[in-house]
Parts: structure tokens; C-alpha cells; sequence
């Protein structure tokens, strides 16, 4: 099971990297609810990307921002000086043990509790 990071989502809206949608048709396979902000909340997505995100979204198993998660967030927040979305993500990952989806892995750097593949690098 693996939790999908917002630049996943980004660059498979790519014909370079079309590939990373088969991860969306996996059952298993998880967004964070922060994924949807920090993707559809961007100032500058066309409508042609909103639309392409929207439908990414629906196929995909949300994880919700519960009080457990945020928890989680603050300590990793403050152990490992990560943005507040980062700080969500690995909180999701570890809580419910999934593998991060990332091209951001210097990002996640230290958090050796974290299991983390690049799916850009696999290809």
C-alpha cells in the first residue's frame, strides 16, 4: 500500500511521465486530503489541469487530516523542520504504514521510519 505525494500527481499530468497513472487504478494506493490543496489549490492551474486533477482525485483513497495525524505532523514538524504538507504526508505514511510515493526525497531526508520510492527513478 503507498500513499502518493502531490508531485506524482503533477507530473503525470505529463505525456513524458503517462506512465505514473496506473498508479491511480490501484485499490490500495492513497492521497492525503493535503494532496488536493496543495494541487488544486495552486493560484496559477488552468481549468484543463483542474479538470485532469479532479478526475485523479476521485479514483484515489483519501486519507483525512484526523487529530492523530496532526499530532504526528507537529512532532515530525518539529524534529525534522519539514513544510506543514510534508510534516501531513509522513504523518499519514507512518500512521498508516504506507510507502511514500515521491521525486521529492531529499525532502524526506532523515526520516528513517519512512519506506519511500521514487517512481521516477524506477522508469
Amino acid at each position: 500500500m503507498k500513499l502518493v505525494d502531490s508531485n506524482i500527481i503533477i507530473y503525470s499530468a505529463l505525456p513524458k511521465y503517462s506512465y505514473l497513472r496506473e498508479i491511480f487504478k490501484e485499490e490500495k494506493d492513497f492521497i492525503s486530503e493535503i494532496t488536493l490543496l496543495e494541487v488544486l489549490g495552486f493560484s496559477k492551474i488552468t481549468s484543463e489541469q483542474e479538470k485532469y486533477f479532479s478526475a485523479v482525485f476521485s479514483l484515489m483513497n483519501k486519507i483525512p487530516i484526523t487529530s492523530e495525524v496532526i499530532s504526528e505532523a507537529i512532532g515530525i514538524r518539529k524534529s525534522y523542520n519539514l513544510t506543514v504538507g510534508d510534516s501531513i504526508i509522513a504523518s499519514s505514511a507512518k500512521i498508516y504504514d504506507l510507502v511514500l510515493l515521491t521525486n521529492n526525497v531529499a525532502d524526506f531526508k532523515g526520516l528513517k521510519f519512512l519506506k519511500i520510492e521514487n517512481p521516477l527513478k524506477t522508469k
